[in-house]
């Protein structure tokens, strides 16, 4: 009997409908998006209206939307309030008035059902609504976990119900945990190349999301009545951690009964489609940018327009104000047809500007039109190969990775046009390996179909039986792109010891082997583990392949047992490129603070100490491995720098060198540019020809190695000099070789007997002629997209753009005289004069936005930033290389000009379709905010337990700057604003949130004179100068002396000060043989105010060289020119030439070099027995009020910096007007730093350093035993 009645209890509260009742509904939702501080402005829209909902069947019910209201938000709560969109109001309500049929029964929502024309942003709206029916009643538990479908997907719930004994009624209350979803409703776009990294999530994440429900729910006869129910989202949003400050987004949505009816007639239908569950539909999302809305309406015109305007107004320079329409034009693109991208290449093509506008932009359809267009173009042959190749790399690389897509990609493989070019077919074969990755990533993970990656398998196995070098080199790149696990099979095949067949294929092959599992070391590590291990272990491998092996199998983050394998390996190593090579990267990854090498870096430190005693001071002589990194949890960024030098015992050139950056950001890692150069000919040249090398980096060797390269003709036909390769985000876009050919057409080129069928003859008639060259390149860098459902049915999104706008324009005129005849060596004996103005720079735009993005309307908090980089010019020049003569005029400075400029802000930002010109943006810190006011929070959600007050402060620091320099009438002005609200608990996102300005300029000024022209020449061809500059370099030296006397005398004790003036005699004696002799500066430089007949002014350097036996000396004159100008510069710097780790210097400037004075003193000092050890000092007697103030500013920050370095300090009385420091190589790993100032001594005896301190030993057989005496007199 129980359980009869706790059964027809649950049957009861369990949710249904009666098929012969109508409900009637009021509906409310409202979504705001803002960083929830007082006085900050946010922006958000609100929806309200009656649901009718209408028996027809016993699970099938008609859902009918009345009374609409829509109202958008955009200021500060409390202070503005919603304001009523009539127009888009309308819009919305001629859809979501049509009746809606969906299935339900037992609390579950099933198919929904609308006539066609119902667009999909209203069905989500409806699913929204609909959110609410969809709930599990278990009476029988408290609390109980389900998972369960909803409007977020899969995901898991918690509920806890509670019953009210008064009025029966339950209350429950669903947790929807929706970053725990196997089918989420959210899609990511751009971000394919970056790494997830789960170690650096456990730190901390970027985005953090919560839903609750509450229902009030009456039990009935017919089932669950939900009375009333609540539903409260929230997602907090940062580019940082999320717990130092973020972007919030609030989303609330109501439903309250307001009657139940007998259903007296059910209303009339038309036809039907299914529209799917009650899970949130992604439809062309991707198809609204969010940082923009337009009417898209005949798009045609409009392109052609713009594309026009935007190619006239950047013809000669960057229009930073037009940048951001590049966007504008993305957009309008990617709703046109490929019938209208016919149109416009028919229109556009005949003009070189509109075409490359055209063909730089249409890449960004990022779909099948924009390959069917491409294969238009390859098949009509109306593109030329360097066209193809630019438009081909950035179609596929930002191409939507979709399975019809890479069968559509698949036949550029195959395209005769493809393989009119070398660099093409590489452009070609590449990016569709890279297209293979993302589609691996984004659509099947490792089950990723063998399909994908096929033609690329088929090329390198066709290169291996033709034993093609250079195909089997391309394929296995564009393999490696791929990372595609089926192809581990075939890149076996590859390597010697791992193949079941023998394998003897050239070094270079074997190197492009074993870096092709560079991406599968993530994707399939222990596969990798298994390859590389074998490699590394076989010893009777060329050098290089063991290191690479070394180098990927660290990538594969190997655990703690394998690398202990490695580690007993090495110690029984006999070749010591291995060992150095393989020991210095383990040390670098033991310092590692990067999350992704937690676990690593714990194995690598248990390595380091077995393997130090051993190799821990291996000279850098032989490979080395360097790895240097840093993160920060706070900002949860970090970054990353690898250097790997290869080389064998056959040759001290490397045979290969490698670098490489990643960038570590909110749970991902993306690898940015990566460099290598393989000198595999050199390498070859040098072991064959080197006579006299001895490794030391000396002249000697120098010379040495000038007269190989001078043999290059020796090298085979087939063996490049040097191969490169660059790989941006992980891809490999670019590798060339320099061959012997190449460089034979090179020196044809530019030899001075060429005549005048070399390209450079018929470049300098066109010179003569006039020449005017132009380029502009409109580019999408990245665009990343997250789009998530939000419980109203509306898409959430996060998305960061950045574009960028280049231009480079040159106009240029010259003259010959004599003019050339028959060979280009001529120029060398003619004077050439050139008159050019241009210019070049950039303006990149970069928008991050989040909110809501729909086709209808846009709301939420986006951030704005313009970078600007102008760099005009307009001289004329005349030379003399002969007589190494340079003259260059400049004209005056006439308009400011802004070299460089930096703005951003955030906006609180609102769009609708209907009135697109009436998009609001809002500042989120608006200008009447006044600093350390009182604010009375104006909604509860800014409170928190027992807070009444939000106190907060205004940052806004604004400062400009500028040196005049009157002399020629032109000014440098630095000006910076910034504009920040501080929030303790926002550290540290307060920082980049706000308005920012800071520019560069150059402006004019007052001159002295009226200017009419600037005088630039250059002399660096020796001449004798008159006898005042002589009498001025004799003061000079007279000056140096007493000055390194007072040096000397400074410290010290008597005994040391003796036998230092003795040492110090011998030197005065052969530095005076070398100022005896007649000085003659190396080169002048005149800078000059021309101003009609007037005496000129303005400055004049000459810089002197006075070789010695034991001491060479430099000096450096800078004189004012003018009318009873006598201010001047003197420089004095001397190396030591027995003890070549000694530099002295000695400063004087003023009147007639008299008024200031200061000297330097640094030197290195290794002494038997002890550690290597680099000092300074500086020294000074009278110097300027501007700088002793800078000084005095500087001193204040010492002892706070110190302290937050770590640093210990102590109050001493050390040498008055004197600064010393010096740095100690206290152990392999550290160093010990001690810093004098005259009153305070800062120092610290263990600072860890990223590289280490070896070749101590060698060191000082090469410094000789000067160290000593160095030593002591520092």
């Amino acid at each position: 009997m129980w359980g009869f009645l706790l059964c027809h209890l649950v049957a009861l509260a369990e949710p249904g409908l009666n098929p012969k009742k109508t409900y009637e509904y009021k509906y409310e939702g409202m979504v705001n998006i803002g960083r929830g501080m007082p006085n900050l402005a946010e922006s958000g829209v609100r929806l309200m209206c009656k649901v009718k909902i209408i028996g027809v069947s016993a699970q099938t019910f008609l859902l009918r939307v009345s009374n609409l209201n829509f109202e958008e938000f955009n200021g500060i709560p409390g202070k503005n309030t919603f304001d009523a969109s009539p127009k888009l109001t309308k819009r919305i309500a001629a859809e979501l008035s049509k009746p809606f049929m969906f299935e339900y029964a037992k609390g579950r929502v099933g198919d929904i059902r609308t006539s066609a024309e119902i667009s999909d942003t209203i069905v989500n709206i409806v699913r929204g609504i609909l959110g609410f029916f969809q709930v599990t009643v278990k009476t029988t538990q408290r609390v109980y976990e389900l998972e369960e479908l909803g409007i977020h997907g899969l995901c898991q719930s918690t509920y806890a119900n509670e019953e009210d004994a008064n009025s029966q009624e339950l209350s429950i209350t669903q947790i929807v945990d929706i970053n725990n979803c196997k089918e989420k409703a959210a899609i990511y776009r751009g971000m394919a190349l970056a790494v997830d990294n789960k170690l650096s999530r456990e730190r901390g994440d970027s985005v953090i999301s919560t839903v609750r429900y509450v229902y009030t729910v009456k039990p009935t006869v017919d089932g669950g009545l939900i009375k009333k129910a609540h539903a409260l989202e929230r997602q907090h949003f940062s580019p940082f951690n999320v717990k130092g400050g973020n972007s919030k987004l609030q989303a609330m949505k109501e439903l309250v009964l307001l009657s139940v009816t007998d259903t007296v007639v059910t209303p009339a239908v038309g036809p039907m489609i299914s529209r799917g569950n009650l899970v949130y539909k992604f439809v062309k999302v991707l198809a609204q940018i969010p940082i923009l809305m337009k009417k898209l309406d005949d798009p045609v015109p409009k392109i052609a327009d713009m594309i026009k305007r935007l190619a006239q107004v950047n013809i000669y320079q960057t229009d930073s104000a037009t940048s951001e329409d590049v966007v504008v034009l993305f957009q309008l693109l990617r709703v046109t047809s490929l019938e209208n991208h016919e149109v416009l290449w028919k229109q556009l093509s005949g003009n070189d500007e509109h075409r490359r506008w055209l063909l730089d932009t249409i890449v960004e359809v990022a779909d099948a039109r924009v390959l069917k267009f491409l294969k238009n173009r390859f098949k009509a042959g109306d593109i030329s190969a360097n066209e193809a190749g630019q438009t081909l790399l950035i179609a596929f690389n930002h191409l939507a990775a979709e399975t019809d897509l890479m069968e559509m990609a698949k036949e550029f493989l195959s395209m005769p046009f493809s393989k009119s070019h070398p660099m093409l077919w590489n452009t070609v074969v590449l990016s569709y390996g890279s297209l293979v990755y993302r589609y691996c990533t984004y659509e099947n993970g490792p089950s990723c179909p063998v399909a994908a990656v096929q033609p690329l398998l088929d090329l390198v196995i066709d290169g291996l039986k033709r034993n093609s070098e250079l195909d089997m080199v391309l394929a296995l790149k564009a393999i490696g792109n791929a990372g595609h696990p089926s192809s581990i099979k075939t890149i076996r095949r590859f390597l010697p010891g791992v193949s079941a067949a023998p394998v003897t294929l050239p070094a270079r092959v074997l190197s492009a082997a074993v870096q092709s599992l560079r991406h599968l070391a993530i994707r399939d590590p222990h596969s990798v583990q298994d390859i590389t291990v074998s490699l590394f272990v076989q010893r009777h491998l060329p050098t290089e392949i063991r290191m690479l092996a070394c180098m990927i199998l660290f990538e594969t983050k190997p655990p703690l047992a394998l690398v202990s394998t490695v580690t007993a390996f090495l110690l029984e190593e006999a070749d010591m490129h291995v060992a150095s090579f393989s020991y210095s990267l383990i040390w670098s990854i033991a310092k590692s603070s990067t999350p992704d090498n937690h676990f690593l870096s714990t194995a690598c430190n248990v390595a380091v100490k077995i393997l130090a005693p051993k190799f821990g001071r291996v000279s850098y002589h032989y490979s080395k491995a360097m790895h240097l990194d840093w993160f920060n949890d706070d900002f949860l960024i970090g970054t990353a720098t690898e250097i790997f030098m290869l080389k064998n015992a056959a040759s001290y050139i490397p045979t290969e060198i490698v670098t490489k950056g990643k960038f570590h950001f909110i749970g991902k890692i993306l690898q940015l540019v990566e460099l290598g150069f393989r000198a595999e000919g050199i390498k070859e040249l040098f072991r064959q020809n080197i006579q006299v090398f001895n490794g030391h980096l000396s002249y000697t060797d120098f010379e040495a190695i000038f007269k190989v390269l001078q043999d290059w003709q020796t090298l085979p036909e087939d063996k490049p000099l040097l191969s490169a390769y660059t790989r941006i985000f992980g891809q490999e876009f670019f590798f060339a070789d320099l061959n012997k050919d190449l460089i034979q057409s090179v020196i044809k080129t530019v030899s001075p007997s060429a005549g005048e069928e070399s390209p450079v003859w018929k470049m300098i008639e066109n010179l003569q002629k006039g020449m005017s060259w132009h380029w502009t390149k409109p580019f999408l860098m990245f665009e990343t997209r997250y789009i998530q459902a939000t419980s109203l049915g509306l898409p959430l999104e996060i998305s960061k753009y950045y574009n960028t706008i280049t231009t480079i324009t040159v106009n240029a005129k010259a003259a010959i005289n004599p003019p050339l005849t028959d060979r280009l060596g001529q120029l060398l004996t003619s004077d050439v004069s050139l008159v050019t103005d241009g210019f070049a720079g950039f303006s990149k735009d970069q928008f991050v936005f989040h909110g809501i993005n729909t086709d209808l309307f846009q709301c939420g908090a986006e951030l704005k930033s313009k970078t600007v980089v102008a760099m005009p010019w307009e001289f004329s020049m005349k030379m003399n290389i002969k007589q190494n003569t340079f003259e260059i005029d400049l004209p005056p400075c006439k308009k400011e000009t802004k070299l460089f400029s930096v703005k951003f802000d955030v906006f609180a930002v609102s769009r609708n379709i209907e009135e697109p010109s009436f998009a609001k943006m809002t500042p989120m810190m608006p200008d009447s905010i006044e600093a350390n006011e009182d604010i009375e929070p104006p909604m509860q959600r800014y409170l928190t337990s027992g807070q009444k007050i939000v106190k907060f402060d205004i940052y806004h620091p604004q400062v400009k700057v500028c040196a005049e320099a009157n002399i020629y009438g032109a000014a440098f002005c630095v000006e910076s604003e910034a504009k920040r609200s501080h929030y303790i608990e926002e550290y540290p996102l307060y920082y980049f949130l706000g308005y920012t300005n800071f520019a560069y300029t150059i402006r004019p000024v007052q001159p002295n004179k009226p200017v009419d022209k600037i005088h630039i020449e250059i002399n660096a061809s020796p001449t004798k100068y008159p006898v005042s500059v002589r009498h001025l370099l004799d003061t000079l030296r007279r000056l140096s002396k007493d000055a390194t006397n007072r040096f000397h005398l400074s410290s010290g004790s008597s005994s040391s000060r003796t036998s230092r003036q003795a040492s110090f005699k011998a030197k005065e004696a052969s530095a005076s043989e070398a100022w005896n002799a007649t000085p003659e500066p190396l080169f002048t430089i005149k800078a000059l105010a021309m101003s009609g007949n007037t005496k000129p002014e303005g400055y004049e350097a000459a810089a002197y060289y006075t070789p010695a036996a034991q001491m060479d000396n430099t000096q450096l004159i800078v004189s004012q020119v003018g009318e009873e100008a006598n201010w001047k510069l003197c420089t004095d710097a001397n190396v030591d030439k027995v003890r070549q780790e000694q530099l002295k210097m000695h400063l004087r400037w003023g009147a007639e070099c008299q008024s200031y004075e200061m000297s330097m003193k640094t030197g290195t000092a290794h002494l038997p027995g002890s550690k290597p050890t680099l000092k300074a000092k500086i020294h000074w007697k009278t110097v300027s009020g501007y700088m002793t103030e800078i000084g005095k500013s500087i001193q204040k920050y010492i002892p706070g910096m110190a302290f937050l370095l770590g640093f210990y300090q102590k109050h001493d009385t050390n040498a008055k007007h004197e600064v010393s420091a010096s740095v100690v190589a206290a152990t392999a790993s550290s160093i010990a730093m001690t810093i004098k100032l005259p009153d305070l001594t800062v120092y610290h005896q263990a600072i860890a350093i990223p590289i280490q301190v070896t070749d101590f030993e060698d060191g000082q057989q090469y410094m000789g035993n000067s160290t000593l005496e160095m030593h002591r007199e520092l």
